[in-house]
């Protein structure tokens, strides 16, 4: 497969260094600032799952450069989304179809929308990564799941063909028949869990210290599910009960990507997911007040 990747940070970095691994041709597409990075440092995986360099790995800094693509991976911010259309745009005039890894829903219709529906795969990923000073990953997780599925019928083959190339990888690659509902249960659990700690600037373990606190978490998880109702994508009961479970009993030092960028002066992907997720609850004409203050108190810190 010829792949293309957009946003080579821990995520993207990571994943096409397996697909490399696994014997895909892969493209890295990044800024000029990254593309000096990678030319001196070359891209280096330190995992538990095994370490992997790429000495000499193909870099572009504009998608004209690259001649044939079958999927775009997108791992960028929510933030940055806009700022890759164009790239897309050309890569699908190509024939690529695009794998978007963001956490959220509301990017999939926007992407639906700029690029056509046949072109937009459903996809997430399970990782915890992150780059060094020197631009290399470091993946301190022992899982590194990607998870994609059609959207539409005529993404059978892409999708079949990515499945194919995981069983290759070291990488544990599931081909989902219910994409939409993994996606929707993901944005449940990140917009409770990165909502709560970024909001309360607090781990998830002193949050679990108080209940009144704690208890805001579980209520996101049910509005998140009421809204999915409203989207005609059921989750069960069950499936919530389990995410309030990983709250529970993650490390207590555990915190969010969102928290994290607010301890260091980051924009934030607020409007992308708490956003999001009320921008599709007034659409709908769903109550959300959790989500709302949750939103509301991690506003002023978005610097996006």
């Amino acid at each position: 497969m010829n792949i293309v990747v957009i946003g080579a940070g821990a995520l993207g970095s990571y994943f096409g260094a397996r697909f490399l691994e696994g014997g895909a041709n892969v493209t890295f597409l990044v800024r000029e600032r990254r593309a000096k990075q990678i030319e001196k440092n070359h891209i280096k995986l330190n995992s538990p799952s095994g370490d992997y360099t790429v000495t000499n790995p193909k870099i572009a800094t504009d998608a004209a450069e690259i001649e044939t693509a079958d999927l775009v991976l997108v791992s960028v911010k929510g933030y940055h989304l806009p700022g890759t259309l164009a790239d897309l745009k050309t890569l699908t005039k190509k024939g690529a179809h695009v794998l978007p890894v963001l956490n959220g829903i509301e990017h999939i219709s926007y992407l639906q929308d700029q690029l056509g529906k046949d072109a937009v795969i459903g996809g997430l990923s399970f990782i915890i990564a992150t780059l060094d000073e020197n631009g290399h990953v470091i993946h301190s997780s022992d899982f590194h799941d990607l998870v994609f599925g059609q959207l539409e019928p005529t993404q059978t083959t892409i999708c079949n063909q990515l499945e194919n190339l995981c069983h290759k990888a070291n990488v544990n690659g599931i081909n989902s028949d219910t994409i939409l509902l993994e996606l929707w249960k993901k944005y449940t659990f990140i917009t409770a869990f990165s909502g709560i700690t970024t909001a309360a600037n607090l781990p998830i373990g002193e949050i679990r210290d108080h209940d009144s606190t704690f208890r805001i978490a579980e209520m996101i998880l049910q509005e998140m599910r009421t809204l999915a109702k409203a989207y005609n994508v059921e989750i069960p009961g069950d499936d919530v009960e389990m995410a309030k479970a990983k709250l529970l009993h993650l490390p207590e030092d555990a915190t969010s990507s969102m928290h994290q960028d607010r301890r260091k002066g980051l924009p934030l992907e607020v409007d992308h997911l708490q956003g999001g997720a009320l921008r599709l609850s007034k659409a709908a004409g769903v109550e959300m007040p959790y989500t709302e203050t949750v939103y509301g108190l991690i506003k002023p810190f978005e610097k996006a």
